[in-house]
């Protein structure tokens, strides 16, 4: 620790044996700085505030009918650029700046000093923004301020309203495209059409559902052609069992009981081929009225053996159309019919079935043309609905940005310029300039202290030489040597006196007089 001390209080010795070189360096670097500090230019700030209101009341009421543009975003984005390029191109023609500069490098320093002395200060939550520029000229500093201030209102409105307007048409570009490629599909639809006429899977269903419905129907028209033929078969064979002619005895011969039977028998016949009609030869109902038939026909027939009997050998019969026979035959005649009928309806299902297998290959093949066709039909017809209601909606956006303001710029204060620049500090200035002459000395003096070093005491002197100190020669100082540091210290503390009272005269002179202090 001692040794550190008395290293320290060697560099000491060393700096105050140069005072006269710190003092004089001080004086020279104050004086030059004081001149400097005189000679600076006043700056003055130009300032404007202004308040964003994104707040609109269309915004909730068009919700869903048009384009609600992100305004937050877009006035953080002007924030971030307001100093870029073409906004201080700008800036320069509106200030008349641009008329100043005559050559690139002065336009690249005119642009470079406007954006380094451009400050936009705000805070994104509360939207109020103040707008500063820094110039000599306070009238130029203030048309600068005036000029942002244009072109930040201007920028935010303008930016929404060029992105609607190529928005719009981008979209009418795009549903030009799409009417085209509608149409073209139309006209192939219109065309593939016109060729597979009959064939298409729209006029009847699929070929498959075509196929099976034909089917279905050939299975049913057989059925039925089965079902008519046994009836005529069934009819042509009660026919056989009829007579044609029934002969009746004379008038001479009464017979009651036949002429009741035979009533009896037609009515039971009738009901019978009403039954035959519905059910078939087995069916119970159709058994017992045959089997009653059957028993009235027996009577009849021994009634008829006794009346023959009791008649005389020269009576006289009378013959009579068999009604039964007659039905019978019309049934007939009505079932050939049914049964040709339904022959010719199997004939011709047949007949549609063999085209339809026959084209087995072909029909697919045009329903998976016309499945594709559809399907390209319907997405460019839904694209191009989706342009319409878009271009409808893009336009409804222009409208309201035109005619309404998404956004409203309020200027709290209008550009203005105090009285008193904001730069430089001159009292802060003239009192460091004497202080950075004082350092700049001291460290002058050390460091000629180590470049031509001093032995200061008995231990530096000893290290020098490595050898044994036997003894200290002291100075002895006289009268007139002492007299001479006397006067050495009054001069050095004059000179540094005069330095304080003239930097306290400079900060008077700027803190009171100055009216640009």
């Amino acid at each position: 620790m001692n040794e550190v001390l008395e290293q320290v209080l060697g560099y000491v010795r060393g700096i105050w044996r140069r005072r006269w070189l710190v003092l004089a360096v001080a004086w020279v670097v104050a004086l030059l700085g004081w001149v400097s500090v005189y000679l600076l230019e006043n700056q003055y700030e130009a300032q404007a505030r202004v308040y964003v209101d994104t707040q609109s009341l269309l915004r909730p009421l068009l919700s869903g009918l048009a384009v609600q543009p992100n305004v937050e975003q877009q006035i953080t984005m002007m924030t971030r650029t307001i100093a870029s390029r073409p906004n201080l191109e700008k800036v320069a023609r509106m200030t008349d700046l641009d008329l100043r500069a005559k050559t690139p490098q002065e336009q690249e320093a005119l642009y470079g000093s406007l954006a380094k002395g451009i400050k936009l200060q705000g805070t994104e939550r509360e939207n109020l923004y103040t707008i500063s520029y820094a110039h000599s000229s306070p009238d130029l500093a203030k048309r600068i301020v005036q000029s942002l201030l244009t072109i930040f209102t201007e920028s935010a409105l303008g930016t929404t309203r060029r992105a609607l307007s190529s928005s719009q048409q981008f979209i009418d570009e795009q549903l030009k495209a799409y009417e085209a490629k509608l149409l073209d599909k139309e006209k192939q639809l219109e065309d593939f059409k016109r060729r597979n006429l009959g064939s298409m899977p729209g006029q009847g269903g699929d070929y498959y559902a075509k196929l099976n419905e034909l089917n279905v129907a050939l299975d049913d028209a057989r059925l039925q052609l089965n079902e008519a033929t046994n009836r005529k078969k069934q009819l042509e064979q009660q026919l056989e069992d009829q007579e044609e002619v029934l002969t009746t005895p004379g008038p001479g011969v009464l017979t009651p009981t036949s002429s009741a039977l035979d009533g009896r028998i037609a009515a039971l016949q009738g009901q019978l081929d009403t039954l035959r009609l519905r059910y078939t030869d087995l069916h119970p109902e159709v058994t017992r009225v045959r089997q009653l038939i059957a028993r009235l026909e027996e009577q009849k027939h021994q009634e008829e053996e006794l009346a023959k009997k009791r008649a005389s050998s020269n009576s006289v019969g009378i013959k009579a159309q068999n009604p039964v026979y007659q039905q019978l035959s019309i049934a007939i005649a009505e079932a050939d019919a049914n049964v040709a009928s339904l022959r010719t309806r199997v004939n011709e299902l047949q007949g549609k079935r063999g085209e339809l297998m026959g084209s087995v290959d072909r029909i697919p093949r045009i329903e998976a043309e016309y499945t594709q066709l559809m399907r390209d039909y319907d997405v460019f017809k839904k694209n191009y609905q989706d342009m319409l209601a878009r271009r409808e909606t893009a336009a409804l956006s222009g409208e309201v940005e035109s005619k309404t303001d998404a956004v409203e710029f309020r200027v709290i204060d209008p550009p203005r310029v105090p009285t008193k620049p904001v730069s430089p500090n001159r009292p802060l200035l003239v009192a460091a300039v004497p202080i950075g002459g004082i350092g700049a000395g001291l460290a002058l003096a050390f460091l000629l202290g180590q470049i031509r070093p001093t032995v200061e005491s008995r231990r530096q002197l000893k290290e020098l030489t490595e050898y044994p100190l036997l003894g200290v020669v002291s100075r002895i100082e006289t009268e007139k040597l002492r007299f001479e540091q006397r006067r050495n210290n009054l001069l050095f503390a004059g000179g540094s006196l005069a330095m304080l009272i003239a930097l306290v005269i400079q900060l008077v002179y700027y803190l009171i007089f100055s009216p640009a202090a």
